[in-house]
């Protein structure tokens, strides 16, 4: 069983009084179900486990009164020896946008007060983007607004994957020591952990994949652990996605390792297919980023807080969400290349998607800035109530675009940079320079 920090959610919430249903939701195989059903089995003396996915017989249970009494009873028809007890039965509900019925019952449920219920949906952000029939359902099933606590969940970042491999409390305190005082690492506790952060970016964070890693150490296994999941997502797309928008919502997909091998990253429709049309892809490649598999990076037209607010609403790059899915895109050999440092025309790409995972995972936005033929800042991100821009490289890197915003702070109002690569702690003037792997410590705003 992996440590997740999604159980302090689920803390917070059970000992808040009157806590409302809570909704885990999140992309496919982040660890949604194993996690809410273990806290689950920890924290009650009955549980009431329902799949609609796998079991969409269950959905009956919802179809008549939304009373409580009347749904209890319905579902002893048709989950075993379950038991509904005041104050110790938890009731799972799991993949609840399969069932839009049992999520409006979460307003009775609240109301009702006697049984706490915790719901997964992996695609939850995808109500948008319905047939007229399941809009028909969903008229029929309003979200219960105000009844529900909703909280994201993501696959494991780089922080849980040295728990599940076991590094020492004290050797991550110790990390965090010598990443505030600006001091270098011990070089074999550098080099160890160096060495988990390469098998991090081409393991990534999907529990099963991190899982085949551990049992087996063989990442031709984790490969195809990988390529499972991605045929997850790709029967999702067919399955929950308008018949219109199908093919072009997997081709969107598809081309993400091709939008960042480019020089300019920016993502084009034009890339998806020659002579596509924004007006005809990017409701797909919003359907794919509402369903957590992708996240977006905006220019901005300034180096300056807020971000959002100058934000370039029609200039993004496209991320995978979790990086070893995006090496699993690639082609074969790559893991193999990135654990031996050869990285080859994706060196880019591969780290400039590992520093996306990083913020992304810390529930940050992600932007960056680029000008046609100047200036070009990997990311930009609020740090100590600054704008901060970072440079990711794979190696040792001049990092030349930093160099000359630090040096013109009258124009780009930048006082202090990152500079994230293969090397130790160091600093010169404003520039400090990180080892990549110390990216998940950035989180103070």
């Amino acid at each position: 069983m992996f440590k997740r920090k999604i159980e302090n959610v689920f803390n917070d919430w059970k000992n808040t009084p009157n806590h409302k249903p809570l909704v885990i939701k999140g992309c496919r195989q982040c660890g949604k179900t194993y996690s809410v059903l273990a806290f689950a089995k920890a924290n009650y003396t009955h549980v009431v486990y329902l799949d609609f996915f796998k079991h969409p017989e269950c959905k009956f249970a919802f179809n008549g009164s939304l009373e409580i009494d009347n749904i209890t009873r319905q579902l002893s028809t048709v989950v075993p020896n379950c038991e509904f007890v005041a104050g110790k039965t938890c009731v799972v509900l799991d993949e609840i946008q399969d069932c839009p019925r049992a999520r409006t019952s979460l307003k009775y449920f609240q109301q009702d007060g006697r049984y706490d219920v915790i719901c997964t949906g992996s695609l939850l952000g995808v109500q948008g983007y319905k047939t007229k029939e399941q809009h028909k359902e969903d008229t029929e099933a309003p979200i219960p607004v105000g009844y529900e606590q909703i909280e994201e969940m993501y696959p494991m970042d780089f922080e849980e994957f040295l728990w599940a491999n076991h590094v020492p409390i004290a050797t991550m305190d110790y990390l965090r020591d010598c990443f505030l005082k600006e001091i270098p690492v011990d070089e074999l506790i550098h080099q160890t952990i160096r060495t988990h952060f390469l098998y991090y970016v081409v393991v990534g964070g999907m529990p099963a994949a991190v899982n085949t890693f551990l049992e087996t150490n063989n990442m031709h296994k984790v490969r195809d652990t990988q390529e499972d999941i991605l045929g997850e997502y790709r029967y999702d797309m067919i399955k929950y996605a308008s018949p219109a928008d199908k093919s072009r919502i997997v081709e969107c997909f598809n081309s993400i390792p091709k939008q960042l091998s480019r020089e300019n990253k920016k993502f084009m429709y034009s890339a998806v297919r020659s002579n596509a049309r924004g007006r005809d892809y990017a409701g797909c490649l919003q359907w794919i980023e509402d369903a957590g598999m992708i996240q977006r990076a905006y220019n901005t037209e300034i180096t300056e807080l807020p971000l959002d607010g100058n934000a370039i609403s029609s200039e993004f790059k496209v991320y995978m969400a979790d990086t070893g899915l995006f090496v699993s895109m690639l082609e074969q050999g790559t893991a193999s290349s990135i654990i031996q440092g050869q990285l080859g025309a994706y060196k880019g790409a591969v780290f400039e998607n590992v520093m996306a995972d990083v913020l992304g995972k810390m529930k940050r936005k992600l932007y960056y800035y680029h000008k046609e033929g100047g200036v070009e800042l990997d990311f930009l991100f609020r740090y100590k109530n600054e704008c901060v821009p970072i440079e990711c490289k794979a190696r040792t890197g001049n990092a030349k675009s930093l160099k000359t915003v630090l040096q013109n702070e009258d124009k780009y109002h930048v006082m202090h940079a990152i500079k994230l690569g293969d090397y130790n702690i160091g600093r010169e003037g404003k520039l400090l320079t990180l080892p990549m792997y110390m990216g998940f410590l950035l989180t103070e705003y």
